[in-house]
């Protein structure tokens, strides 16, 4: 199919209605039979199971999604807002997936096959090829159908684990709609109310979005639809190949945006943060790539650590602040989600589409995306932690996937967050997969601690300022200076003794050589600095490299960078970058094996904490027991 940009015609939809009409009011489906009965038990929503397997049994039954609307609301023969809501908007994601079909059909010359079959049966490798694209023709119309719902049909809430898959016959682009609107009338049906209704609709639309994935390897005339860009204005409906993620409408991002300057302290997590929000914006969506990914140095994941208070929340409102400003001025779309405790769900499997989902709203490569883990460790789980929920396990598992697993493809349009005020509470292998380490420390200094008073007490007041320079201290250039300066030495004791031996034996660090032996003697150290911690350490080489602070004039105004085409912004990019130094190295190094031997540390001293708790709780219950049997309370 055509890879350029391809608008539905509002004629080409209404030709389509009257079957549509007929699909959502009353027709005939041919369906497995299932063990549930249709009857609920008294008193109950729960239906009788039956005891005789009746697997491969076939039955005909009439589908009426209207009727079954309008039965949740009991006593009332006229359809609620969100009801009719769902009537029509299914009424009309049938329509267009009929038009969406034709225009599959007419693309890829099925519609040439089915005249010529109409006129004679098709023979030979005709037959085979009319077959496969009739199927491949179904498909896409089921697939089109649930995208539309899932993407117009907006409802919040714990979603369920009850809503069955449909029973897809892709005979015809019909027959495989009558499976969808089938599915659709069972989530009405077990229906309470509105709310459930919206939930369960959006539940059964990613059903059938699953059942669809699952099947896709079986069809052979679906690659023409892999490259299609579709748009329906008059919806916002959208559809990028088989991308799901919304891309259309979204409703706005509201934030407490904050800026730079309203930050004192976090040096060196300030200024990687603002560099971040710039190299996003260089990305380039007609060839669905980023020149930093390419050239080096751009970050997918990050984890803040820091303590309570020290600045992760107004690090993020700066960053999504910075990002949604820049999309305002270019015309991008710019998707913020964050993924907290509240979508764990008490469903098995649940927790981890929650997840996913999360992951593909972000990734979604029409739009620059930025999405946070906030307080990571009470989200996922350490794997070894038996305490934990089977639904943190499942965000684990998921986050470690999407974040460096096999099928990651990194293009450079969008960044993922994990904050920690413990993060040596995360499991090794996903802490691991965050590329860049950010230390939020808050402020630390005399002078950070003045212009944060100031900062912060605003100006109704007539006290003198006093023998200070107001924010002379977090100038970005000389702060961050001073910050990377301090990591030529290492900060944690661990990790200092090793450096101190390595000095000894070998001097400063001249030879790559040299490197190796510091970066073999940290892992002797500390057995989890693993191969993955090397390659995170030489990103944030590649990183300080790219150290160069973008041009804001550049982000001004579209026309200057943004909008400019791939190469041309390649080339911008490359001509300030500069080769890195050993002294970078050494920085990075030390960073970045400063967080593992922190992160030790404060394990070890929690179980050293917990060991100390138990034996002082243990010496409490001697002494009471002894007590006890001197009263004679203690025995049988």
């Amino acid at each position: 199919m055509d890879i350029g940009l391809t608008t539905l015609r509002e004629e080409d939809i209404q030709k389509h209605i009257l079957v549509a009409q007929s699909l959502v009011t009353k027709v005939a489906v041919i369906e497995a039979a299932k063990s549930k009965s249709k009857t609920e038990l008294a008193g109950t929503r729960r239906r009788f199971i039956q005891t005789v397997n009746t697997a491969g049994a076939r039955s005909s039954r009439n589908v009426e999604l209207a009727k079954a609307l309008s039965s949740i609301s009991k006593g009332d023969k006229m359809l609620s807002v969100a009801q009719h809501n769902v009537l029509f908007k299914t009424r009309r994601a049938i329509a267009v997936a009929l038009a969406v079909s034709d225009l599959f059909a007419k693309q890829t010359g099925l519609d040439a096959l089915q005249k010529k079959n109409t006129s004679s049966p098709l023979k030979g490798d005709d037959a085979d090829r009319f077959r496969g694209l009739l199927e491949a023709s179904a498909y896409v119309a089921a697939f089109t159908a649930s995208a539309y719902l899932k993407q117009m049909i907006e409802g919040s809430g714990e979603a369920t684990s009850d809503v069955d898959a449909p029973s897809f016959d892709f005979s015809t682009p019909q027959d495989a709609l009558k499976g969808l609107v089938a599915c659709l009338e069972g989530a009405a049906l077990s229906s309470d109310d509105d709310a459930s209704l919206l939930v369960r609709i959006r539940e059964a639309a990613d059903e059938a979005l699953g059942d669809l994935f699952s099947r896709k390897a079986r069809f052979t005339g679906l690659g023409p639809f892999e490259e299609v860009h579709l748009k329906l204005d008059s919806d916002g409906f959208e559809l990028n190949g088989f991308d799901t993620a919304p891309s259309g409408k979204r409703k706005p991002l509201v934030m407490q945006f904050k800026k730079p300057n309203e930050i004192i302290g976090n040096h060196i997590a300030k200024y990687q943060a603002m560099k971040q929000a710039k190299m996003m914006m260089a990305y380039d969506f007609d060839r669905q790539l980023n020149p930093f990914v390419e050239l080096g140095g751009y970050v997918f994941t990050f984890i803040g650590d820091g303590a309570p208070g020290t600045g992760k929340t107004i690090l993020i409102q700066m960053i999504a602040g910075m990002i949604n400003d820049y999309c305002q001025v270019a015309g991008y779309g710019f998707v913020y989600e964050n993924f907290g405790v509240d979508q764990i769900s008490s469903y098995q499997g649940k927790s981890g589409q929650n997840c996913k989902q999360f992951i593909n709203n972000v990734l979604n490569p029409k739009t620059i995306g930025f999405g946070t883990v906030d307080d990571i460790d009470q989200v996922a789980a350490k794997r070894s932690d038996d305490r934990a929920s089977a639904g943190q396990q499942e965000v684990t598992a998921v986050l470690m996937e999407s974040f460096a697993g096999a099928t990651t493809v990194i293009r450079g349009n969008c960044s993922f967050g994990m904050f920690s005020n413990y993060p040596e509470n995360v499991d090794d292998a996903l802490r691991q997969r965050a590329g860049a380490r950010w230390l939020v420390d808050g402020p630390q200094t005399q002078d950070d601690y003045v212009d944060i008073f100031a900062l912060l007490a605003g100006k109704n007041h007539d006290i003198p300022l006093g023998d200070h320079d107001l924010f002379e201290a977090q100038q970005i250039e000389k702060a961050v200076s001073e910050a990377y300066g301090e990591h030529a030495k290492p900060q944690e004791e661990g990790l200092l003794n090793v450096f101190d031996k390595f000095m000894s034996d070998h001097g400063k660090l001249k030879t790559m050589n040299d490197i190796g032996t510091y970066l073999h003697m940290i892992k002797l150290a500390e057995p989890r600095f693993t191969g993955r911690a090397i390659k995170n350490i030489t990103d944030a080489i590649k990183m300080r490299a790219m150290d160069i602070d973008l041009p804001d004039e550049w982000f001004e105004n579209p026309e200057t960078f943004m909008h400019l085409d791939y190469d041309t912004k390649k080339n911008m990019i490359a001509e300030l970058r500069s080769p890195f130094t050993m002294e970078m190295v050494l920085q990075e190094i030390n960073r970045y094996a400063d967080s593992e031997f922190r992160y030790t540390d404060k394990s070890d001293n929690a179980a050293v904490g917990d060991i100390i708790r138990r034996e002082r709780q243990r010496e409490k219950a001697v002494k009471q027991i002894d007590n006890m049997k001197k009263n004679g309370l203690w025995g049988g």
